[in-house]
C-alpha cells in the first residue's frame, strides 16, 4: 500500500472580523437569529488590500516551516478554491513564483467548492506517486466576500475567507488516504453564476435542498471511507468536517452516534469559508495539540457541485 502523511499545517486569515452585529446592521437579522440557524457568531473578511495570494502565501509558509521543508523540496503543488485573485495565471502558478518551488512542480488550481481541499488531497496523492519529489503543498483558500451580496440575508450571515495549508509526504509504505469523492451535478440549490451570464456573480444558494443532501450524504461518505479502510468509527481520533452550518453537523453526529468530543469545529469564529474550511480546523487541531503524531483525522467536504469528498489522514 501507498499513501501520504501529514506534515505540517498553516492558516492565512484577513484582518477584519465582521460579527454578527455588524452585518444586522447591514440586513434585517440579528446575532440570535445567525446564531440558532447557522452556529455563526463571526467571520473573518480581507478589508482593502487584502488579497487570496497573501492568504495562500501566509499558509503554505506556515505549513512548510512545521513540516521543517523547504520550498524546493515541493513535487506537487494544488491549490483548492473557486475565488481566486485571476482566472488565470492560477494561485498554484503564483505561488511557485512567490514560494520559489522548482519550475518543474506541478501547479494549478482544482474548483470542487466545499468539497475541494479533499479532492485536492487525493489529487496529490495520485500525482506525487509519479513525482520525482514526494512532498505536496495542498490549500484551501477562498475570499468569498467577493462573491457574496451583503443585502441578500440567506447568505451574506454564512460566509467568510481564509485560507489553509498542509505539506503532506507520499511513501510506498505509508496508508493510503482511501478517499472517497462524488458529485451530484446541480445548477440550481447552490452556485455562483460566472462573469460570463452577465449578472452579478453572487453566492445563491436554496438552503433547505442543500440541508438534505448534506445529512444524507456526510454520513455515507464517512461510512465508506471506514469500509474502504477497512476501521470502525472508533478508530478515529478526529472527524474534520467542513465548517457550513452547526445544525448539519449536529444532524450527523447524532445519525452515526459520534463522539461529540471528536467532532468539535471553529464554524463559530470561521462561518462558512468553502474549501478553506477543512484546511483551517485541521490546522488548529494539530496546532491545539487535539491531533497528534499517529493519530487519524477522517476529513469531509461537501457543497456546491453538489460535491462530496471525505479522506482519513494521519499525522506523521
Amino acid at each position: 500500500m501507498s499513501g501520504l502523511k501529514l506534515l505540517g499545517t498553516g492558516s492565512g486569515v484577513p484582518s477584519e472580523i465582521l460579527t454578527n452585529d455588524d452585518l444586522a446592521k447591514l440586513v434585517d437579522t440579528s446575532d440570535e437569529w445567525i446564531t440558532t440557524r447557522t452556529g455563526i457568531s463571526s467571520r473573518r473578511r480581507c478589508a482593502p488590500g487584502e488579497t487570496h495570494t497573501q492568504l495562500c502565501l501566509t499558509a503554505a509558509r506556515q505549513a512548510l516551516d512545521r513540516a521543517g521543508l523547504n520550498p524546493e523540496q515541493i513535487g506537487v503543488c494544488v491549490v483548492a478554491t473557486l475565488t481566486p485573485d485571476r482566472l488565470t495565471p492560477a494561485a498554484a502558478c503564483v505561488l511557485q513564483k512567490e514560494l520559489g518551488l522548482g519550475e518543474d512542480t506541478v501547479c494549478f488550481d482544482l474548483n470542487a467548492a466545499c468539497s475541494g481541499f479533499v479532492y485536492a488531497l487525493y489529487t496529490a496523492q495520485c500525482l506525487l506517486a509519479a513525482a520525482p519529489r514526494k512532498y505536496g503543498l495542498v490549500l484551501g483558500a477562498e475570499v468569498l466576500s467577493r462573491v457574496t451580496d451583503y443585502t441578500d440575508r440567506g447568505t451574506c450571515v454564512l460566509f467568510g475567507d481564509g485560507a489553509g495549508a498542509a505539506v503532506v509526504e507520499w511513501r510506498e509504505d505509508y496508508p493510503s488516504i482511501h478517499a472517497v469523492l462524488g458529485c451530484r451535478g446541480n445548477t440550481e440549490s447552490l452556485l455562483i453564476p460566472g462573469v460570463a451570464v452577465g449578472v452579478p456573480s453572487y453566492i445563491h444558494m436554496d438552503g433547505q435542498p442543500v440541508f438534505r443532501f448534506a445529512v444524507e450524504v456526510v454520513p455515507q461518505c464517512i461510512t465508506q471511507v471506514l469500509d474502504k479502510a477497512g476501521i470502525s468509527l472508533d478508530d478515529v481520533d478526529r472527524f474534520v468536517f467542513h465548517q457550513a452550518n452547526q445544525r448539519i453537523i449536529d444532524m450527523v453526529v447524532k445519525k452515526l452516534k459520534l463522539p461529540v468530543e471528536k467532532c468539535t469545529g471553529n464554524i463559530a469564529r470561521r462561518g462558512n469559508t468553502s474549501a478553506a474550511s477543512v484546511p483551517l480546523l485541521l490546522d488548529e487541531l494539530v496546532r491545539g495539540g487535539s491531533l497528534r503524531s499517529g493519530q487519524r483525522a477522517l476529513c469531509v467536504g461537501f457543497g456546491g457541485g453538489l460535491t462530496w469528498a471525505g479522506a482519513l489522514l494521519e499525522l506523521a
